[in-house]
């Protein structure tokens, strides 16, 4: 018999073993979860998780993420889930880290049960999805207001694996209390009949608006505008209009090693507001908008397929629904637009598709804006997303470092996470509102694979139609002689050359071409942080925990400049200069 024969039947015989050891210890494993007979609903269509925790200091649905201290977690769907039928985990149920209730390694446990609970939805297109609709949480399934969860209980796994056990969803996440007006800060929402009409359902958007000093005193200003773009703020973050709390116990931030960065954060937050309050601080609006969509704590501000008109309900109905109440310029040589990460990308794609709206941006950590580098994947290139071509072995492809590229997450772990958490792009995840966004629509009304969630196989359809619509770099090149006269000036990007997320990589490929175009000049600025992780934003002088708390104040010198040299003749530079 030849070697080769020999290790297949060796192979074999030891998965029969393996298989036969499984069947026996662990292929009877059940789990039922059901809904307590106390709590009053209709059948419930959702996501519903079982999550296993190591230890008691916080809820199980707490301590779920990708990295070195990931917990286990499970997912499945529902369908009429009520409190007259239980749903049960088996071995077939997908997992991270481990893919099977079999695999977990004994201990003991702290388990939690929850049920994202998911709306039907008739959309414009014709097609009928099933989504999580966000419900004033900025789309977070462990702490969205309706879903049921269940009160933690201790479980011990042995060497013989898991002894079946029930769990109950006895509780139900409250309603979260709105942010009330001050002085300072309002709150507004408004219904978008764009987007009503995609989803067959109200849709609204809001926002927090900061007011400048001075604003009733002067009826006769009209001021420019500053939008903020990022994930879901609960308020408008970083002013403060009192000094730290003396009594607030310091913190400590694992992300950044700093302790007391609570503390930090409140003398930052104050030290803003005495900012905004100076004689010479130029008087601005600025808005932090808040766009959530049934997929992620907010829609990318772009129109997608799967997802709607939101660029245009952002740009056409909500800012200039704000600058009516609050006496904005209303013109496009006095809006700016800035953000971090995904705010980056914001402000870079919102400028670049609406580039006659807007007067600058300023991108720090920018996701993806160049397709080549999807973080360390060319999606038109790359067979394979999760491991690096080769012919002789398999290499996973980092998804996180730290500033000295230590490694503690890929991007199979990352994907493989989001597959537990829903599938349909529906995890809520930063891959899936990338897919939702990017992607056609399917077939079934939702996006498109880019790649197969398990496998990580990349579909070059998918990729060709991301090229042509939203990998920035790839358009400024294809359109510059249509858009380079309009984005002369206005873009302005940052990032840390250490980013955790390998985003600079895409950053190289556009200041690439920015720095060749001569029909015109771009004229813009691309800077990077040394050893700077995410989310550097230009600040050479400060640490990134610092620079990341001023975000408001950091852009006007810049603003206030492009102003200056590209306001139309007869524009009003007076009426909101005042002392």
């Amino acid at each position: 018999m030849k070697p080769a024969y020999i290790f297949i039947v060796l192979s074999l015989i030891l998965l029969w073993n393996c298989n036969s050891k499984f069947s026996e210890t662990t292929s009877n494993i059940k789990v039922n979860v059901s809904i307590s007979d106390s709590i009053d609903s209709k059948p419930l269509d959702g996501r519903l998780l079982l999550i296993f925790a190591d230890s008691s200091d916080a809820e199980p649905r707490f301590k779920v993420g990708e990295g070195l201290n990931a917990q286990p977690v499970f997912g499945m769907n529902v369908e009429g889930f009520t409190s007259d039928n239980d749903m049960t985990f088996d071995n077939e149920v997908f997992g991270f880290p481990y893919e099977s209730l079999s695999e977990i390694k004994p201990g003991n446990y702290y388990v939690q049960a929850l049920l994202h609970i998911y709306e039907t939805f008739n959309l414009s297109t014709g097609h009928v999805v099933k989504l999580p609709m966000d419900n004033g949480e900025g789309q977070q399934w462990k702490s969205s207001p309706g879903n049921l969860y269940s009160t933690p209980i201790q479980i011990e796994v042995t060497s013989d694996g898991i002894k079946n056990f029930d769990i109950v969803l006895d509780k139900v996440i409250p309603e979260i209390e709105e942010p009330k007006d001050t002085e300072w800060i309002k709150h507004i929402k408004m219904k978008s009949e764009l987007l009503s009409k995609f989803w067959g359902r109200d849709i609204y958007l809001g926002a927090h608006v900061l007011l400048p000093k001075g604003f009733n005193e002067h009826p006769e200003a009209k001021y420019p505008l500053m939008v903020f773009q990022g994930h879901f703020p609960s308020d408008f973050g970083g002013f403060r209009t009192t000094p730290p709390d003396p009594n607030l116990e310091p913190d400590y931030s694992s992300r950044f090693d700093v302790k007391g960065y609570n503390i930090i954060q409140q003398q930052e937050a104050y030290n803003f507001y005495k900012q905004w309050n100076e004689p010479d601080f130029p008087r601005f609006l600025i808005i932090e908008i808040q766009h959530p969509t049934p997929y992620y704590d907010d829609s990318y501000a772009v129109n997608s397929a799967s997802q709607g008109p939101y660029g245009d309900a952002l740009t056409y109905e909500l800012i200039p629904y704000i600058e009516r109440q609050f006496r904005g310029q209303g013109k496009g040589w006095s809006r700016f637009l800035y953000g971090g990460s995904t705010g980056g990308w914001e402000a870079l794609a919102v400028q670049v598709k609406y580039p006659d709206e807007y007067n600058g941006c300023f991108a720090a950590c920018p996701d993806p804006i160049d397709f080549r580098a999807y973080m360390l994947t060319n999606i038109y290139e790359d067979e394979n997303a999760y491991y690096s071509e080769s012919n002789h072995k398999m290499t996973e492809v980092p998804g996180h470092r730290d500033y000295l590229g230590n490694v503690s997450s890929t991007v199979k772990d990352g994907n493989h996470l989001e597959l537990v958490l829903g599938d349909k792009s529906r995890s809520g995840g930063q891959y899936d509102i990338w897919e939702a966004t990017y992607s056609p629509q399917g077939n079934d009304g939702y996006p498109q694979r880019l790649w197969d969630k398990y496998t990580g196989d990349i579909d070059h359809k998918v990729a060709e139609y991301w090229k042509e619509n939203y990998d920035l770099s790839y358009i400024l090149e294809r359109d510059w002689d249509k858009l380079g006269e309009k984005l002369k000036g206005k873009i302005h990007i940052y990032c840390g050359d250490m980013d955790n997320y390998y985003l600079n990589n895409a950053v190289y490929m556009m200041e690439e071409f920015l720095e060749s175009t001569t029909d015109p000049y771009y004229d813009g600025e691309v800077d990077y942080g040394d050893r700077a992780e995410h989310c550097w934003n230009g600040d050479h002088e400060n640490p990134n925990h610092i620079s990341r708390l001023r975000y408001n104040s950091m852009y006007v010198p810049k603003i206030m400049k492009r102003i200056m040299e590209s306001a139309p003749v007869g524009a009003d530079l007076t009426s909101w200069r005042y002392r």
